[in-house]
Order: structure tokens, then C-alpha cells, then sequence
């Protein structure tokens, strides 16, 4: 069978398994943010935490909760990180430098998982797993309890409460996250992925040399890794080490896994407004075809790039296989590349620096689109919400009508908090990057710095990574100083959490609105003049945004 045909199977392999469990898995998590009993567990957690679980709250107290929660997150987070040599299992490993315990800590707590460290050579296990594995839980649980939110603010009226955020935190951890991880873990470590709490052991090779291999509970990290479109890897390699990624189909089963809970959150949302009476499953059919839409057309433009081997050094190898694992070859790198930069993952399993001009440049653009093609758990869509109300802004505008979505009207204020969640990153990834070239020490972190276009693409991937909560990396910066810790931390902090505040404080306006009565001017949000207003006003407001910083690093790169 040809490299084509196989890679060719391999994406309908992966599509068909997502649409045989997108109802079924979309309807149970409908079910999950639904109002109904508590199980046995989460009332135990409320009471251990003091929660009255059958209150719901104002949109502001539900922002002030979200906000509270992560700051202890981060803290915790970081006080592990810092007396990790006085923990048990901590495997000699000593205190992590307080710079790089801060960036780790907002890091693992905004789901972004930016790791300027190496991880078995820096944290033990029981900071693996106390720490970063439990915010890999908690911080995806935030982003579909941000999604959730939003979705009650567009199908309640007249009211200001979105829910209960401990309840939603909960139940996404207890039903959605917890369960399935756990049958991923199985089925990863059935495939080869390790799992014990061996230390490092010196072994002799076959010549005689001494070699260290590390060992740890891989296969429980990797799982919610994938799951909760983290990203960060137990070793530095990621999903190229063969003790996180040992063989193809299991390459291929971290990618479902990296676009289960995002897909599937379309088919949830379409379930939820069906319920209310507020829509049906075709605007949640909509919202899916926009994001698969883009996404398929990245896939595809990755995908020809890393085959056309640019360079004769390439031409010569049939491809661009440098930085690439030959276990998993191009097709599934291509589709690993796509899939965690169009996600919030940033999980690899191919050096994204080594990628081609044209094919860096489009991983880079799927963040920069600000991950919403299908985005990470929650965050992708309540992105993509925002998006199409922006859609059908601008859709007002051309006829002179008062644009609505789902009957709530888009007035000034709502428009004015969605021109602020699309503007936040690029203010961001942009004055961040223009701050770090302007300084004289970048130079030195880059290991492109001779060749400029990808230098300025080195600082301004890591930039539209953080900022939009991705975390993989152009591997040639050096970020770990104490400038890209701090500066990249606070692009993490501000990327996350200033969308959602302006997310749940639109959820709020929307919530008290009576919705207007459908007419024959309202605008169908369910049909492909829609979709196609969507995934145009996506790539659009991104292409102008971005495209000059990008002429001057992929673009020229690939030109040259």
C-alpha cells in the first residue's frame, strides 16, 4: 500500500470514528449540564467543599468563581513546583527555578501546558501527578463549564443566572472527563504507553555505554493530555517518545482523542438549544461544518506542503522527513500537526521547527485563528460563538438590520465584549513578539537567529502559542530565560482568562434578553450562506491581522 492511500485511510478512519460516537457522547454531555440529581460522589464534594449545589448563580458570581479557582490552581500549582524536593516520590529531582515554576504553574492552569523544561528531567512524580495531571483535569472542566455558560446565556430569558459553576466544574470532571480517561489510559498502555512509578535507572548498552531510562506514570498523563486539549508531555520529545507515542495507531488514537470532546461539544450545544426550544441540532450541525470546514482545508495545505520537499536535500528524500518520525511518516505528522494546533492541545509528534516554511506557517495560523477549528475542550466553542455572532454582526450591517442570533439581539454592548474577546490575542501575540525582537538578548535564544524570517517565526509561534493557549513550540527558541518565562506567562494568563471574562459577561446580557420573534428578514443561522459567513469572517479578521507579521517570517521563509 502506498504512503497516500494509507495516510488517505487514516484521515477516514479517524472522521468515521468521530461521526459514529458524535451523538451518542454529544447527547451525554447535554445530559451532564442539564439540570438533575447529583451522583453520590459529587454531593460528597459539595459537602466537603460547602457548595449548595441547587443554587444556581449570577453571571458575575459564576466569572468571580472561575477566577478564584484558577488563582488557587496557580498557586498550588506553584508551591508544589517549588518544594517538590521535600515530597515523597520525587525521585532526587530538586526545586524548579521560581521563574519557570510561575510560567508552569499559569501554564497547566490556562490548559495551555507551555513546557520550557524537560519533563523527566525536572519533575517528579508526584508533581507529575498532584499537580500537572490534576489541572489537566480541572483546567479542561473550566473551559466546558466557560462553553456551558455561554449556551445558557443564549437560550435563557429575562434572568441573570448561568448556572452553578462548582456543579458544572464537578459534573465535567466526575461524568465527561474522569471516565474516559481512564478507558483511554487502558487502551494506551494496552498499545505500549508506559505506566509505573520506576525512577530513573542507569542501564549499559549493547557497546557498553551507560544509558538512563526514565520511567513514570505516562499512560494516566497522556490520556487526559490528549482529552483535556492540554498538551504537556511527561518527556521533553512528547508524543515522538516511544514511551508516550510506540507505534502508529496509537499516534492516530491521541488525535481522536485530541477532537473528541470539541466535536462532540457541537452536537451537546445543538442538544441544548433543541431542549429549550431555542434553536435545534442544525445550528449545532453549523457551528461543526465551519470549524471542519477550515480545518480540513489546513489539513490539506499542511499536508501538500511537508510533501512537496522544498529544498533539494529534500527533494532528494521524496520529503520533508527531517524532524519526523519515520514510525508515524508524513500523512500522520500532517494530521498530529493540524489536529493540536487547531485544537488548544500543543502536543506533537513530529519537531513543528523542523516543518516547512509553508507548512510552520499554517500551524501557526491555526492558532492564530484563535483555536476554534474545533478549538479545546470549551473553549473552542464558546470561540466559535463568538464568533458567528460577530458573522451575523457584520451580516446586519450589509442589510440595515438589527443582526440577532438564536433571537438575541448583538447592540452595542454586546458587540463591544465580542470586539473585545477577538482582539485580545492579537494584541497580545503581536506586541508580546514586537517587545522580544526589539530586545537585544533574543538573538542569542534563537537557533535560527542567521536566518531571519524563521527567527522572527521562532518568537512569533511561541508568542500566538501562548496567547492562545496552544503550548507546542518552534523547538529552536530558547525560552527558558527569564524573560520569555515571565513575558510568555502573563501572554498565558491574560489569553485565557480575559476571553473569558468577556465570554461570561456576554453570556450575562444575553441571559436577560427577551428573544425577539423569528421574521422573514431574520437570518437563518443554520444554513450554508451562514456557515459560509462564518468560516469567511474566521479567516478574514485573522488573514488582516496577521498577515503582515506573517509575510515577514513563514511567507518570506517559503518565498525565499
Amino acid at each position: 500500500m502506498s504512503d497516500t492511500m494509507a495516510g488517505l485511510l487514516q484521515i477516514a478512519l479517524l472522521f468515521s470514528v468521530l461521526a459514529a460516537v458524535y451523538v451518542p457522547f454529544g447527547d451525554h454531555m447535554a445530559r451532564v449540564f442539564s439540570p438533575g440529581r447529583h451522583l453520590r460522589l459529587e454531593r460528597a464534594v459539595y459537602r466537603l467543599c460547602g457548595v449548595d449545589a441547587d443554587t444556581e448563580m449570577r453571571g458575575p458570581v459564576y466569572l468571580r468563581a472561575v477566577l478564584a479557582f484558577s488563582l488557587l490552581s496557580v498557586l498550588l500549582l506553584y508551591a508544589l513546583q517549588r518544594v517538590q524536593q521535600w515530597l515523597p516520590l520525587s525521585i532526587g529531582m530538586g526545586p524548579v527555578d521560581p521563574d519557570q515554576a510561575w510560567n508552569t504553574a499559569v501554564s497547566f492552569a490556562a490548559n495551555t501546558n507551555w513546557q520550557s523544561y524537560a519533563g523527566e528531567s525536572t519533575m517528579g512524580h508526584l508533581v507529575q501527578m498532584a499537580g500537572l495531571g490534576v489541572q489537566n483535569f480541572v483546567s479542561a472542566a473550566v473551559g466546558l463549564s466557560v462553553a456551558i455558560a455561554l449556551v445558557r446565556g443564549l437560550i435563557r430569558k429575562r434572568t441573570d443566572l448561568l448556572g452553578n459553576f462548582w456543579v458544572d466544574l464537578t459534573r465535567g470532571v466526575v461524568r465527561v472527563l474522569l471516565p474516559l480517561a481512564a478507558v483511554a489510559a487502558v487502551v494506551l498502555i494496552a498499545g505500549g504507553v508506559i505506566q509505573n512509578l520506576a525512577p530513573h535507572t542507569a542501564y549499559a548498552t549493547l557497546t557498553g555505554g551507560p544509558q538512563t531510562i526514565p520511567g513514570g506514570p505516562v499512560a494516566s498523563q497522556e490520556a487526559i493530555k490528549e482529552l483535556g486539549t492540554n498538551g504537556g508531555g511527561f518527556f521533553n520529545a512528547n508524543s515522538a517518545h516511544p514511551f508516550e507515542g510506540p507505534s502508529a495507531w496509537i499516534s492516530l488514537f491521541q488525535v481522536f482523542l485530541i477532537l473528541l470532546i470539541p466535536v462532540c461539544l457541537t452536537r451537546a450545544y445543538g442538544t441544548l438549544l433543541a431542549r429549550a426550544g431555542a434553536g435545534s441540532h442544525r445550528h449545532g450541525l453549523a457551528i461543526l461544518a465551519a470549524m471542519a470546514a477550515v480545518f480540513t482545508l489546513s489539513l490539506a495545505g499542511t499536508t501538500a506542503a511537508e510533501l512537496s520537499a522544498q529544498g533539494t536535500a529534500a527533494e532528494a528524500a521524496g520529503a520533508a522527513t527531517e524532524g519526523k518520525e519515520t514510525r508515524f511518516g508524513i500523512w500522520l505528522s500532517a494530521l498530529f500537526t493540524t489536529a493540536t494546533t487547531a485544537t488548544s492541545t500543543g502536543a506533537v509528534n513530529a519537531a513543528h521547527d523542523s516543518l516547512t516554511p509553508f507548512g510552520g506557517g499554517l500551524a501557526m495560523f491555526n492558532m492564530l485563528l484563535g483555536e476554534v477549528t474545533p478549538g479545546g475542550v470549551g473553549s473552542g466553542l464558546y470561540g466559535m460563538l463568538v464568533l458567528a455572532m460577530l458573522a451575523v454582526f457584520l451580516g446586519g450591517l450589509m442589510i440595515g438590520r438589527t443582526p440577532e442570533y438564536l433571537g438575541k439581539r448583538i447592540g452595542p454592548r454586546e458587540i463591544k465584549l465580542i470586539a473585545l474577546f477577538v482582539l485580545t490575542t492579537p494584541a497580545l501575540v503581536l506586541i508580546g513578539s514586537g517587545i522580544a525582537m526589539s530586545l537585544p538578548g533574543t538573538p542569542e535564544a534563537m537557533a535560527n537567529a542567521d536566518v531571519r524570517p524563521h527567527g522572527l517565526s521562532e518568537v512569533l509561534y511561541a508568542f500566538a502559542s501562548a496567547a492562545n493557549n496552544n503550548g507546542s513550540a518552534f523547538g529552536g527558541l530558547g525560552a527558558d530565560t527569564s524573560f520569555f518565562n515571565t513575558a510568555l506567562g502573563l501572554a498565558i494568563t491574560l489569553g485565557r482568562y480575559l476571553p473569558i471574562v468577556f465570554a461570561l459577561l456576554l453570556a450575562t446580557s444575553l441571559a436577560a434578553q427577551r428573544p425577539a420573534p423569528a421574521t422573514a428578514g431574520t437570518l437563518p443561522t443554520h444554513t450554508p450562506l451562514f456557515i459560509t459567513m462564518v468560516v469567511a469572517t474566521t479567516l478574514i479578521i485573522t488573514g488582516l491581522t496577521f498577515f503582515p507579521a506573517l509575510a515577514l517570517g513563514p511567507i518570506a521563509e517559503g518565498l525565499s
